[in-house]
C-alpha cells in the first residue's frame, strides 16, 4: 500500500490506484494519515469537510465516507471507530509525508555534522517526493488548515539543501532553482541570501547586489522594515568582496541506505550501502571539470528499482548499459541517475548523444568533444581515431568521472569512448541488445512503467486536476499508451494543451486502433518516428519479417506461429524473433516446454507493424 499527500492525495495497492469518491473522501483519508494514528473527533472531521455549515446528514455522510474508505483500503489498513472519532493505522504501508520527515531529519543531522554531500542527497530525495501543490484534491478548509505547515517544511528542506550544495561548491548548479524559489517567496530572507551567495561565487557580484536591493525594496514597501541582520551582513561582504569561499566539509560519504521502517521503504533510494569518496575533497587532479550531462526531467517518475540498480552499480565500480524499447525513458533514467550520484565523480561528467539526424555518430567526433572538455587545445587534437583514443585515456586516467553515452548503436561505437583508469564509470543507453557484449557491465532493461507510475506521469505533465477527476479514464489512457513514457508524455501534453478535453475524452480519442499512433504525435515528439528509427536500422529482410508478424495480432508469437507467417522453417523463424527482440520490438512472454521462447508485439508496436505493408517498406 502506498499513500501520498505531497501533491494529489491518493492511495495505491500494488501499483494500481485505489478509487476515491471525490474531495471529501480524500479529505478524510488525508486527515487520518496526517493524524499519525491518533483519534480525530467527529466534530473536527465535520468541520474539515463542510466548514461551518454542515448538512443535517453530516454524521451519516461521514460514516459513509469512512465505511467506503475502509472497504477500498482492505484489511492491510486498520480504520476503526474510537470513542467519538476515528483513527487509522497504516501498518507498514508507505506514506510520502513520513518518508519526507525521516529524510529531512537525517539530512539535518548530516548538515550539523558537516556531511554536506550526504545532506544534499537526503534533502534532494525528500524534495523529490513532492509531486505538485500539497494536498491537491481535498476540501478548501482542510488545505488551508494543514497545507501551510507542510509547505513550510518543504521550504525549509529547500533551504537546507541549498546550504549543503553551497558548502560543496555547487553554486553554479543552485542558481536556477534558487532564482525560482526567491521569485515565489520574495520575503524569505534565507533563500535570498543563498541566491546572493551563489551568484557572487559565480562571479556575478553585480547580480548578487541587485538581488539584495530588490529584497530591501520589497520589505520596505510591503512590511515597512529593513532586511535582517544576517542579510545585511552578507550584503556588506559581497559589497566589499570579502565573502569567504566554501570550506571543505568535515566528512562526506555517499551512502545509499535501505531503511528499516515503513517510511524508509518508500524512499527513492538504492538498496544496500555503498560508501565512496565524494566531491567534498575536490577534483583528484587539476584541469577543467566538465559538466555536460543535461539535467533530468523535472517530472521524472517511477523506475525506483532501475534507479537503484544503476546507482548501486556505478557506485560499486561497474559500468551500466540501459536498454529498452523506443520511448521507454532510457535517457531520462541515465540523466536522473547521473544527477543522483554527482558527488561521487568530482572530476566531472561527460555526455554525448551518439546519434545525429537518425545516423550513428562516429566515435572520433565524440572524442574531439571530450578531449576539448578535458583541456586539450583544439588545434592540437590528433587526427586519427587511435591517437584520439590514446590521448583521451591518458587525460582521463586517474580522474573520477562519469561518462553518459546516449543512443549507442553497438559496442564498436562505445568502446573507444570508455575512459582510462579505474576511477571513472560509464552509463550507456541504447536500443540494441549487442551492447550486452561490453565487458563488466550491468544490463538494465526498461519495460513499461508500473500502472501507478504511469498515471502519476500523466498527472505530472497534464496537471493533476483532470487526471484525478476521472481516475478510471486516466488508467485507460495509460494502458492505451502501453505505459510507455514517451507515449504517456505526448498524451498528457496534448491534454495540457487542450483545457476543454477531459481524461475520458483523451481516452476516447486513443481508443480506435486505426488512429492511435496519429494521436500520439505532438511537435517533435512522435511515437511512430521512434519506432521508425529502429526499423530503419534493421536489414531489409528483417524489416519485412517485422511487417509480416503484425498479422498475428495480440496472439503470442512462438517459432511455430512465426514460421507460418514468414513462410520459413521453425529454426529460421526463431532467429527472426530473437533478432527483433534484440531490437526491442518484441517482448519475451514465456518459455515453452521444448525450451523455445514466446514473444509478443506490444500494442503500439503491433499497430506500427500493421502499417508496414510491402508498399510502405518500399517507400521507406
Amino acid at each position: 500500500m502506498d499513500f501520498r499527500v505531497l501533491g494529489f492525495v491518493s492511495a495505491e495497492h500494488e501499483g494500481r490506484p485505489i478509487a476515491l469518491d471525490g474531495g471529501k473522501q480524500r479529505t478524510v483519508l488525508a486527515a487520518l494519515l496526517l493524524a499519525g494514528g491518533k483519534v480525530i473527533p467527529d466534530e473536527r472531521l465535520t468541520a474539515l469537510l463542510w466548514d461551518w455549515d454542515p448538512p443535517a446528514t453530516s454524521t451519516k455522510q461521514l460514516y459513509t465516507y469512512v465505511s467506503r474508505l475502509r472497504t477500498r483500503l482492505g484489511p492491510a489498513v486498520v480504520l476503526e471507530r474510537s470513542g467519538q472519532g476515528y483513527r487509522m493505522d497504516i501498518g507498514d504501508a508507505c506514506f510520502d509525508w513520513a518518508s519526507f520527515r525521516d529524510l529531512t531529519e537525517a539530512g539535518g543531522a548530516d548538515l550539523r555534522a558537516g556531511r554536506h554531500a550526504d545532506a544534499e542527497r537526503r534533502f534532494a530525495a525528500a524534495l523529490a517526493l513532492w509531486n505538485g501543490p500539497v494536498l491537491t484534491g481535498v476540501t478548501e478548509r482542510f488545505a488551508e488548515a494543514e497545507g501551510p505547515r507542510l509547505e513550510e517544511a518543504r521550504l525549509t528542506a529547500v533551504e537546507h539543501r541549498a546550504e549543503a550544495a553551497l558548502a560543496l561548491g555547487h553554486h553554479t548548479e543552485t542558481v536556477p532553482g534558487l532564482t525560482r524559489h526567491v521569485a515565489q517567496h520574495p520575503l524569505r530572507e534565507r533563500l535570498r541570501g543563498q541566491l546572493m551567495t551563489a551568484l557572487y561565487r559565480c562571479g556575478r557580484q553585480a547580480d548578487a547586489l541587485a538581488v539584495y536591493e530588490e529584497g530591501r525594496r520589497l520589505l520596505a514597501e510591503d512590511l515597512g522594515v529593513d532586511p535582517g541582520r544576517d542579510l545585511r551582513a552578507l550584503h556588506q561582504q559581497i559589497l566589499t568582496a570579502t565573502l569567504p569561499e566554501p570550506a571543505a566539509p568535515v566528512r562526506a560519504h555517499l551512502t545509499l541506505t535501505a531503511g528499516a521502517g515503513p517510511a524508509d521503504s518508500c524512499r527513492p533510494e538504492a538498496p544496500g550501502r555503498v560508501d565512496r569518496p565524494s566531491s567534498a575533497s575536490g577534483p583528484s587532479r587539476p584541469g577543467p571539470v566538465p559538466a555536460q550531462v543535461p539535467a533530468p526531467p523535472g517530472d521524472f517518475t517511477g523506475r525506483r528499482e532501475e534507479v537503484a540498480q544503476v546507482l548501486e552499480a556505478v557506485l560499486g565500480g561497474r559500468d551500466v548499459v540501459i536498454t529498452g524499447a523506443p520511448g521507454s525513458g532510457k535517457s531520462a533514467l541515465a540523466r536522473y541517475a547521473a544527477e543522483r550520484c554527482r558527488d561521487a565523480f568530482p572530476d566531472g561528467r561527460l555526455h554525448a548523444d551518439l546519434r545525429s539526424a537518425g545516423a550513428a555518430r562516429g566515435p572520433g567526433e565524440v572524442l574531439g568533444w571530450f578531449l576539448r572538455a578535458l583541456g586539450a587545445a583544439p588545434d592540437e587534437l590528433p587526427v586519427s581515431l587511435d591517437e584520439r583514443v590514446q590521448l583521451y585515456r591518458t587525460l582521463s586516467a586517474g580522474r573520477r568521472m562519469l561518462v553518459v553515452l546516449d543512443g549507442a548503436e553497438d559496442d564498436a561505437q562505445v568502446r573507444p569512448l570508455l575512459p582510462g583508469g579505474g576511477g571513472s564509470r560509464t552509463v550507456v543507453t541504447g536500443v540494441r541488445a549487442p551492447l550486452a557484449s561490453l565487458e563488466g557491465t550491468l544490463q538494465v532493461r526498461l519495460g513499461a512503467l508500473e500502472p501507478g507510475d504511469a498515471v502519476r506521469l500523466l498527472a505530472a505533465v497534464a496537471g493533476p486536476a483532470r487526471i484525478t477527476a476521472q481516475p478510471e479514464a486516466a488508467v485507460r489512457v495509460a494502458e492505451l499508451c502501453d505505459r510507455n513514457p514517451l507515449a504517456l508524455r505526448i498524451a498528457a501534453a496534448r491534454l495540457a494543451a487542450r483545457p476543454q478535453w477531459s481524461a475520458a475524452r483523451l481516452a476516447a480519442r486513443l481508443e480506435p486502433e486505426e488512429r492511435r499512433l496519429a494521436e500520439l504525435r505532438l511537435g517533435s515528439l512522435d511515437v511512430t518516428e521512434g519506432l521508425r528509427a529502429v526499423l530503419d536500422a534493421l536489414p531489409a529482410s528483417l524489416a519485412e519479417a517485422f511487417a509480416a508478424l503484425g498479422a498475428a495480432g495480440a496472439a503470442p508469437l512462438t517459432p511455430d506461429v512465426a514460421a507460418v507467417l514468414l513462410g520459413t522453417g521453425t529454426d529460421d523463424a526463431e532467429d527472426v524473433l530473437d533478432q527483433l527482440a534484440d531490437a526491442r520490438l518484441l517482448e519475451a512472454t514465456a518459455t515453452y516446454a521444448d525450451g523455445r521462447p514466446a514473444y509478443r508485439l506490444p500494442p503500439l508496436v503491433r499497430l506500427f507493424a500493421r502499417q508496414q505493408g510491402p508498399m510502405a517498406l518500399a517507400a521507406a
